[in-house]
């Protein structure tokens, strides 16, 4: 009986795998010639990224720039940082805000100012696996797109990002400041760069909602998560692009190739013009251990070298266009002396930790480093973590 039973899901899977589901994709010739339906000229290919911000060459206004990494729950430590900067008073007004998967979950609050850090806090210290996905059953896993669907994540966002947020972004917009986030074009497999106070100064009904998809698609890890569908226009007609999390292509962005290149020579390396801050959700340096033989481990090992390398790249390419401009760069992540106690993807103790942990580094200095090592030894200058287990983040 279980060897028929056996026999005749594989004989299920196979028909079911061969159905599909349907969709009406963009001409491949067309590809990058469509738009948003009722929202033109609110995004752009990473080629032609260029934020539209005035920069005062003499720094008479707060010329700095926040760009927020993937990571997961690792977010935590980037919610943690950005409160805890709050309280070293040290923290700028910044000119543009980036985020890539968990780091776009932040960037709307980081870029609207410390008034919502008690929103950050709590979205990141009070949730629970449960809160960001629903795993399959069966059949949706043969049939459908993902392991697990994200409607508990959406709901996240559409209680983190409401209507007043998107009003204060709009403002925020209209004064020269800029939020962008990105997705992958999973169609193109390109990333595509998003002008969200674009988006929330539009006046279009659906600005909201397109906002949270945004938000949804570039949280949306490829296999873990559907992917999000756009409605787009191309000469006059209808069809979908299919977008899944910006970490795909890029773990960090910032501000573009060409920004500053209009500006005048300062005449001297150390004046600088802007500064660019980096929040990496998780650990850059290596970290030697030995593998045991099982698949398993080899596959995670693998996989999580082959993300570090991933984050390294552009942690690099950011830090050569900095130098190049002569902007100030400064970057911080996870410390290699925090060791996890949880395997869960979303477990609140663990996220509560990474809280503490970014919070206390802020608060404390910030531990900001100014050069890449290169996967070098850096314990010496590392911050050491000490075990602050509190988990009493849902109070002032």
């Amino acid at each position: 009986m279980n060897k028929l039973f056996l026999n005749g899901l594989f004989c299920v899977s196979v028909m079911m795998a061969g159905c599909g589901l349907q969709r009406n994709p963009v001409p491949i010739a067309q590809i990058t010639n469509s738009q948003i339906t009722g929202f033109p000229g609110i995004r752009s290919w990473e080629v032609d990224y260029k934020p539209d911000v005035q920069i005062a060459y003499d720094n008479s206004t707060d010329c700095s720039f926040l760009a927020l990494s993937g990571g997961g729950a690792n977010g935590a430590f980037g919610a943690g940082y950005l409160c805890g900067w709050t309280q070293a008073g040290t923290r700028p007004d910044f000119k543009i805000v980036t985020g890539i998967s968990t780091g776009s979950l932040i960037a709307p609050l980081a870029f609207v100012g410390p008034k919502y850090d008690q929103r950050l806090k709590t979205g990141y210290t009070t949730i629970s696996t449960k809160d960001i996905m629903h795993v399959q059953g069966l059949l949706e896993l043969l049939w459908g797109e993902s392991y697990a669907s994200s409607k508990p994540l959406a709901k996240m966002i559409a209680w983190q990002m409401d209507k007043e947020v998107l009003q204060e972004i709009a403002k925020a917009h209209a004064q020269g400041r800029r939020l962008y986030m990105g997705t992958t074009n999973l169609d193109a497999e390109r990333l595509m760069i998003w002008d969200m106070g674009a988006i929330a100064s539009s006046g279009h009904p659906d600005a909201l909602e397109l906002f949270h998809k945004v938000m949804l698609a570039s949280a949306s890890i490829p296999g873990a998560f559907p992917p999000v569908y756009f409605n787009v226009d191309v000469d006059g007609k209808q069809y979908d692009e299919m977008h899944g999390d910006g970490g795909v292509i890029t773990e960090v962005f910032a501000y573009g190739p060409s920004l500053l290149r209009d500006l005048p020579e300062t005449g001297s390396t150390e004046t600088k013009i802007c500064s660019l801050f980096i929040i990496r959700n998780g650990k850059l340096d290596s970290e030697s251990e030995p593998v045991p033989r099982k698949f398993i481990d080899i596959v995670k090992r693998s996989f999580s070298t082959l993300m570090k390398a991933h984050s390294w790249e552009d942690i690099f390419r950011l830090y050569e266009l900095t130098q190049n401009d002569n902007v100030d760069f400064s970057y911080v992540s996870i410390p290699n002396s925090y060791v996890a106690h949880s395997k869960e993807p979303f477990d609140s103790k663990e996220m509560n930790r990474l809280f503490n942990l970014g919070f206390e580094m802020a608060a404390h200095g910030g531990n900001w480093r100014k050069t890449v090592p290169a996967f070098s030894d850096t314990k010496a200058d590392e911050w050491v973590w000490m075990p602050y287990d509190s988990t009493d983040n849902t109070k002032d």
